[in-house]
């Protein structure tokens, strides 16, 4: 095997084939009708659930905004030389 054939192969880049594509143009545009349909045909049952899905997201949102604070005084403001806040 000659040295170009060799470098030819280890740089080569993958060839994407176009069905490929076409097939995720496909998939991208059942989702969105899908997803257009459930949210015209069942607006009524999202709006219902809307208070619900907002008290249910306090706690993670509580928990997600409140990480790092484990009581161990890392987060305290500096003090100056006498002990008083600055």
């Amino acid at each position: 095997m000659r040295e170009s054939d060799a470098m030819k192969r280890l740089y080569s880049v993958p060839h994407r084939y176009a069905g490929t594509v076409q097939v995720n143009l496909a998939v991208l545009a059942f989702f969105a009708i899908a997803a257009f349909f459930l949210l015209t045909e069942h607006r009524a049952h999202l709006f219902g659930a809307l208070p619900f899905l907002l008290l249910l997201a306090c706690p993670l949102l509580h928990s997600f905004m409140h990480r790092g604070h484990g009581g161990n005084g890392e987060h305290q403001p500096p003090h100056d030389k006498e002990g008083d806040k600055t």
